[in-house]
């Protein structure tokens, strides 16, 4: 979950691309696939029905619920793989691969340290984030207002604390500052059995310490049968880089986090420039 693009860099052109036996595009969504206002492209239906004709499946790879990825992608989802909560959570079709969750000691203590930062005048506020719902106890409107983009199946409770806390994707923390800055050393300094993921210029999630998209990647790929190789995946921030490793053509957008620039093979179109759609169609046509 993204909000400020970097400076954009230039995009490998198209010829440069290798031919590869491509199955599996993964993509994460803001700052990749969706555009700049947050807009799914428009011709993604098109495109992805293009795509299985030439045997490759789709399936994003976010930092967002499953409602929401359902509620915002529709039909383009239908039977296929699904990477929810920055890979504690997947799903093919209606078929759970793959879960990650958090203890109750740690989600406890990650809403505690949220309310510590919050009382020592930091603009900040915990989602606890479930596999079918996510709850908040934050409910002025700029708040909920940030939550309602990435939280379809979000409920507003009295006491984050008073819930039984035992299936506990991640614990994502929203910072109208600078997270990365402000709030992200803290929260790793309070919780250090979970990683702390810097997924935004303001969101952090606190989930398990082994999940990621890549282990959620692998796991997709155990289950069709397909490999690293014939995987092409897409990103833009820090925390799509493990995706890295599970593919063999990888992709940076040209707006991308310098860091997940560097780690990329290739730099694809900015995601205002419908940059996975042409790279896709690029490597499709590269393969002949």
């Amino acid at each position: 979950m993204t909000d400020t693009p970097y400076a954009p860099a230039e995009p490998t052109p198209f010829a440069q691309y290798e031919p590869t036996d491509l199955r599996l595009v993964i993509a994460d969504m803001d700052g990749t696939l969706l555009d700049g206002e947050g807009r799914v492209p428009a011709d993604l239906g098109e495109a992805v029905a293009r795509w299985r004709e030439a045997g490759v499946l789709f399936a994003p790879a976010s930092g967002r619920q499953l409602a929401n990825l359902h509620g915002v992608l529709g039909h383009v989802l239908d039977g296929g793989p699904v990477i929810a909560e920055n890979g504690t959570f997947v799903v093919i079709g209606d078929e759970e691969v793959h879960s990650d969750t958090i203890s109750k000691d740690e989600a406890v203590a990650a809403i505690e340290v949220t309310r510590r930062l919050a009382g020592n005048g930091l603009d900040v506020g915990a989602v606890v984030a479930c596999k079918r719902c996510a709850y908040i106890d934050r409910s002025d409107e700029r708040f909920v207002e940030q939550c309602v983009k990435y939280y379809e199946a979000l409920e507003v409770v009295d006491d984050l604390l008073a819930l039984p806390l035992d299936d506990v994707l991640k614990v994502a923390v929203y910072d109208f500052g600078d997270i990365e800055r402000e709030a992200a050393p803290d929260l790793r300094a309070a919780v250090p059995t979970v990683q702390t993921v810097v997924s935004g210029a303001h969101w952090t999630d606190m989930m398990p310490s082994a999940a990621s998209k890549g282990r959620a990647l692998d796991a997709i790929q155990r289950r069709l049968g397909v490999a690293p190789e014939q995987t092409a995946a897409f990103g833009d921030y820090l925390n799509d880089r493990d995706l890295y490793a599970f593919s063999g053509p990888s992709f940076a957008m040209a707006n991308a986090h310098p860091e997940i620039r560097e780690l990329a093979r290739y730099v694809a179109p900015a995601n205002t420039d419908n940059g996975v759609i042409r790279a896709v169609d690029a490597l499709l046509a590269a393969r002949g």
